[in-house]
Formats: structure tokens, sequence, C-alpha cells
């Protein structure tokens, strides 16, 4: 495994997106202004790693991909991995309460300590922790700014239209990390 810390930003209609990897996997995205977030300053640029990223998340902008099929790796405790594993399995354009995910992973009283795991998900959009609400139907929290977890809710359901049927070119696919 490379050891360097890479990086390459991707224009998105939320802003350019810095993502983040090891010449192996992606092991962050970051939106514009996105809290705890403190890069790419010893970074190294290098946008070859990130073409298939970039690809695939042009598609997802474009209304032509569901799942994100780029290999992910994230650094995280054995209880945030659980909860950011958990967050692959929301389908698209599709919410849940923290407390539905806390149930998910086995844990139904933890539902403030699954919030806090989803706030430190590294890797935005493609593993979609824009998904989870509060239990009151609220969008709450967002590292990448509420705005814009509105915003990519309301796109995921512009494309489908607010069916249950889903156009046949989009992109079903997934990799756990």
């Amino acid at each position: 495994m490379n050891t360097a810390i890479l990086y390459s930003y991707i224009e998105s209609p939320l802003g350019d997106l810095c993502a983040r990897g090891d010449g192996e996997a992606v092991t962050g995205l970051f939106l514009p202004e996105h809290k705890r977030w403190a890069g790419p300053a010893a970074w190294q640029r290098a946008d070859s790693p990130f073409l298939e990223l970039r690809r695939q998340l042009t598609e997802y902008f474009a209304g032509q991909r569901m799942w994100f099929d780029v290999p992910l790796r994230s650094a995280g405790t054995t209880f945030q991995q659980r909860v950011w594993q958990q967050l692959l399995q929301i389908p698209f354009a599709t919410t849940i309460t923290y407390q539905e995910l806390a149930r998910r992973i086995g844990q139904p009283s933890a539902s403030r300590a699954v919030g806090h795991a989803n706030g430190r998900n590294p890797i935005s959009i493609l593993v979609p922790c824009h998904r989870v609400i509060g239990a009151s139907g609220k969008l709450t929290g967002y590292a990448g700014g509420l705005d814009k977890k509105h915003w990519l809710l309301d796109w995921e359901r512009s494309v489908i239209g607010g069916s249950d049927s889903h156009p046949a070119n989009l992109v079903w696919s997934s990799r756990t990390f």
C-alpha cells in the first residue's frame, strides 16, 4: 500500500469535491467547507488514481448511477466501521433515522453514538451518511452542511421521480470497505 496521501479535486454541482486516497482506495471525499477536514496541505496532488471515482461521480450527478463501485478504505473504531458499513446498505433516494441505523447495527439504544459515528464518516456521498435523518423526519447534522444534505436528498429523489421504479440505465453496484 502506498503511504503517501494523494488527492484530487472533482467538479460537482455542490462545488469542488476533494477526493483523498492512498493510490489503491478512496479514503476520503470532502465537500466544500466540510467540517473536521484538514487537508490537503501535506498531501500529494495526483489526478490519475481518481479517474474511476471521477467517472462514477459524473454518472451519479448525471442521474445514471445509484451506487459506487470503487475501492474504499477508512480508518475508524470498530463501532464506526459497523455504522459506516450499514450506511452502504441504505438504498438510493431513501432515508432512515439514526434510531433505525442503531437498530440495524444491533444497538437500538445507541442512536446518539450512531449519530456521532455517522458525522465522522470521511467518505461523503459514496458512503451515504446524507441518507440518515432525525427521528422527527427533519434533516440534522451533516459535516458537508445541511444545505448540501438537502440538495443530495432532493437530487436522488428527482432521479427516480419519486416513484418505486428505477430507470434501466442506472448502475446498481456497491463495494464494501
